[in-house]
């Protein structure tokens, strides 16, 4: 007699094999050039399966008619059953593993950058891979959604989201690309500053170094050190020693003394003063939270409303993003 792990097992396999059946016949409507047709039965099948509980074999069946309909160049229908892969997960208790984050990001990649529903399907995946421990969306996810904008180029919707990965070197590797092939020469330190402060308001030190470091390395227009020529890259170098050390008359003196650099982006005293509260102990203004532009800005960084920034006050140690 079969033990209760077998029947389960056994029941996988025919539920996974009645799916490869459904899919030859889809696959073979579709590369006869009935789209509509494989569409509508798709969709069919996916509430059926849906209503059935079902959920595993609905988001398998979902994911590679989409990948198929992609490969025919028939976005809309592809978008829709990306968005119906979206639901399946939403709708289920699957678990946020590897697999079904790679699955997501390359139904995103496949995706035509200008359409609304790719806009919409990136903000729904990103949701659902959130949790206590990632609450704006898991780091692998946002590094695999950083790779194919940079590709395409994308550069500061990419640089956003390797904010939110753990991948410093990779985004370092693009802002490198970014700043040769986008900035003046001037400008060289400005684009790696502004990395490390908003990977330190994110309270991710780890990476906030990786990336300075692996951009001053790599950029053609950056001589070696420690120390640099440009005295803002001095600056981030000591500020990065500093928060180790979490001194706060080093940070106090350090802000002081390279003002005539930090005044050259308004948001860097803005972001400092985050880094203060973190790092510091430093007390929020008694102007309760930021505001206007620089404060949208912030709150959109962080992802935050004020009560998490308030909560988020009340440790100020680096906290790792896994």
């Amino acid at each position: 007699m079969m033990s209760e792990q077998e029947v389960l097992t056994c029941s996988s396999a025919r539920n996974r094999g009645g799916v490869q059946r459904v899919e030859g016949k889809l696959r073979a409507s579709v590369e006869k050039g009935d789209y509509y047709e494989a569409h509508q039965m798709y969709r069919t099948l996916f509430f059926r399966y849906m209503s059935q509980g079902k959920h595993a074999e609905a988001r398998e069946l979902m994911y590679s008619g989409a990948v198929l309909f992609f490969s025919h160049n028939q976005q809309n229908s592809a978008a829709d059953l990306s968005m119906l892969v979206l639901e399946s997960l939403e709708k289920s208790d699957a678990k946020v593993i590897d697999d079904i984050l790679e699955h997501l990001a390359k139904l995103f990649s496949l995706m035509d950058p200008n359409t609304p529903e790719r806009v919409a399907f990136v903000s729904r995946a990103i949701k659902w891979s959130s949790d206590s421990s990632a609450k704006l969306g898991h780091p692998k996810l946002h590094q695999q959604l950083a790779v194919t904008l940079w590709k395409e180029q994308n550069y500061s919707e990419s640089r956003y989201h390797f904010l939110h990965s753990c991948d410093g070197e990779g985004c370092a590797d693009m802002l490198v690309e970014y700043s040769a092939s986008r900035g003046y020469r001037s400008e060289v330190d400005m684009f790696v500053a502004q990395a490390v402060l908003q990977f330190l308001c994110l309270k991710n030190k780890p990476s906030a170094s990786v990336v300075f470091t692996t951009y001053t390395q790599k950029h053609p227009s950056i001589e070696k050190g420690p120390p640099f020529v440009q005295p803002l890259l001095n600056f981030i170098w000591f500020l990065l020693l500093a928060v180790d050390g979490g001194k706060l008359t080093v940070f106090t003196v350090l802000c002081e003394q390279y003002q005539p650099s930090l005044k050259r982006d308004p948001m860097y005293n803005e972001y400092l003063d985050r880094i203060g509260q973190l790092f510091f102990g430093v007390p929020p203004k008694q102007s309760s939270s930021y505001g206007g532009l620089l404060g949208n800005l912030l709150n959109s960084l962080m992802g935050a409303s004020e009560e998490e920034a308030e909560e988020g006050q009340e440790d100020s140690s680096p906290i790792e993003l896994d």
